[in-house]
């Protein structure tokens, strides 16, 4: 619709791009350096973030970065994660069939981990999106699973990210346990006034325009409206591209992009 209109050869602000076409600012750089720490080492670590912060991207970015002949990466995602239902879908992946009983699950899991990491030669990375979500007796289960040979090594790489609350949650008392376990712990905010206008023109120059089109302070608006969240960002810029395309507006200023921010993200 409004690609011609400005010169776009694809989509800009999309979701389908390539990791190598993906913007990282040095917090993002350094979230996925502690991220790959944590499985070379094999380590149990926290990553939280707003939501749109880009936490899942930086897993999709750590995926492609762990080489598969010495990794194993599981991803698992559910708003209502159980432990069985988290055994069934490790399981799954691991392209195993899983047992009826959760108990018989659990070792099954156990026996899966140990054999990839001691016969196929394999680091399992166990990375658990949307940690937040999880209720108590998944987040203790966690503690369990990182039990192995009564707590004498690890076989295996945890990472659970999820949003602010999950660093809320876990420091209450009931989950000391599992916070004793955490080797490493990252939040990550939102970007800058200055990474937010480098994220736009990242986007515009990958759908292949490199002329101005968000003004200074347009961009200033965008920024102080997403607080330089990624997906609030693209969001905003793209409700503005269409509302500057049925305007006939070549540059999106700052009193469009209030007028859009007023009339589709106001609540």
């Amino acid at each position: 619709m409004f690609e011609q209109f400005y010169g776009f050869a694809r989509t800009p602000f999309g979701r389908d791009l390539e990791p190598s076409e993906l913007f990282q600012t040095d917090q993002h750089k350094e979230m996925l350096a502690r991220m790959k720490y944590t499985a070379e080492r094999r380590q149990f670590a926290l990553f939280t973030g707003e939501v749109g912060a880009g936490k899942s991207t930086a897993a999709r970015l750590l995926t492609n970065s762990l080489h598969p002949a010495r990794y194993h990466v599981l991803y698992i995602t559910d708003s209502d994660l159980t432990p069985r239902n988290f055994y069934y879908e490790a399981l799954h992946q691991l392209g195993h069939i899983p047992r009826f009983y959760r108990g018989d699950a659990k070792r099954q899991l156990n026996r899966a981990i140990l054999d990839l990491y001691e016969n196929q030669k394999k680091i399992p990375v166990i990375i658990l999106d949307e940690g937040h979500l999880l209720k108590r007796d998944m987040l203790e289960e966690i503690r369990f699973l990182t039990n192995f040979r009564m707590d004498s090594f690890s076989p295996m790489s945890l990472l659970l990210l999820g949003q602010p609350e999950l660093k809320r949650i876990l420091n209450t008392q009931i989950y000391e346990a599992i916070v004793q376990r955490l080797g490493i712990r990252f939040h990550l905010d939102g970007m800058n006034r200055s990474e937010t206008k480098g994220y736009i023109i990242h986007h515009l120059k990958i759908a292949g325009v490199t002329n101005e089109i968000f003004t200074d302070m347009a961009i200033d608006v965008i920024h102080e409206f997403t607080q330089g969240i990624p997906r609030k960002i693209n969001n905003l810029c793209c409700a503005s591209l269409l509302s500057g395309f049925g305007e006939r507006k070549s540059l999106i200023d700052d009193y469009l992009v209030r007028q859009v921010i007023e009339s589709e993200f106001a609540s």
